[in-house]
């Protein structure tokens, strides 16, 4: 696919690339197009409906040309420009996270007002953040309430550098601390907050995932193992240690856990205080405290 097959000017270059993704089956191609294309040539959507003849030099088509065959090759569109907007922040995606997707923000307005009422009750909200990723659920959190801290936990050291590079990119490293630990192994203190989107994926539904996640999200990230509950056990298990007097435990679920995951937690004295919807209104994020 040489670049001057691509137009070089910015409007017919949007509706070549749309059209290649909408032949090569791709879900949104006007989406797509759009995100790839403005990544790649530094324009926005307004520049592409006030000046659509305004050029494009060859070594962006190249660029695109470059982006257009990874994404019909499968590579997720976010995973090509190396970002993605979680929670109205941008976030720097690596080899070693996850996307951070949409549905997760029921997690975040789930364990928002919890952060807030502990840092007006106590001046301050100290959140556990559980295989952090990105850092996108924790950086959301402090984010929105400026007396909350967060400690982010991840097995994958690539991980935590980017997680951490995130913080330092929205101003906010000061709050955020990073520790290389298995679940709590080698976490310190206690929290006002423990939250986590685990894996919970069961391992035999792992190779039946789409191919944009299979292949280029990090299977420990995926993989909750026989039944995809074992995360869900850890956390449940091992959380009191670690909770203040009034914490609070936030986790995402897969829509169809909710029974599973409030029976593990019930098992443990824990009770179920509040639950989240995702986007498609399925349920996504549970909220406990113990009893």
């Amino acid at each position: 696919m040489p670049e001057h097959d691509l137009p070089d000017r910015l409007g017919p270059l949007l509706v070549a690339v749309r059209k290649r993704l909408e032949a090569a089956g791709v879900d949104d191609p006007a989406l797509e197009a759009r995100i790839l294309v403005e990544h790649f040539t530094d324009t926005t959507r307004l520049d592409a409906l006030t000046n659509p003849d305004q050029a494009v030099d060859d070594s962006q088509r190249v660029a695109v040309v470059s982006a257009l065959a990874a994404r019909i090759e499968g590579k997720p569109v976010y995973r090509i420009i190396g970002q993605r907007e979680f929670y109205g922040l941008p976030f720097t995606l690596s080899p070693d996270t996850l996307e951070p997707r949409p549905d997760t923000e029921a997690l975040v307005e789930l364990a928002l007002p919890v952060v807030r009422q502990a840092s007006a009750q106590k001046g301050q909200c100290r959140i556990l953040d559980l295989g952090t990723g990105t850092g996108a659920v924790a950086l959301a959190l402090i984010a929105n309430v400026p007396q909350a801290e967060a400690v982010a936990t991840d097995i994958s050291p690539g991980a935590l550098e980017t997680a951490s590079r995130n913080a330092d990119m929205h101003g906010n490293g000061n709050r955020f601390s990073t520790c290389l630990s298995d679940w709590f192994d080698r976490v310190e203190g206690r929290f006002d907050l423990i939250v986590s989107n685990p894996p919970y994926i069961p391992t035999t539904d792992v190779k039946g995932l789409d191919v944009e996640v299979r292949d280029h999200d990090p299977l420990r990230a995926l993989d909750g193992g026989a039944d995809g509950l074992d995360p869900y056990r850890i956390i449940a298990a091992k959380a009191a240690d670690f909770l203040s007097e009034n914490g609070h435990i936030a986790v995402e679920i897969g829509h169809t856990q909710k029974a599973d995951v409030e029976n593990i937690f019930t098992n443990e004295g824990y009770a179920l205080e509040r639950m989240a919807r995702d986007l498609g209104k399925r349920d996504r994020a549970m909220l406990f405290r113990p009893l």
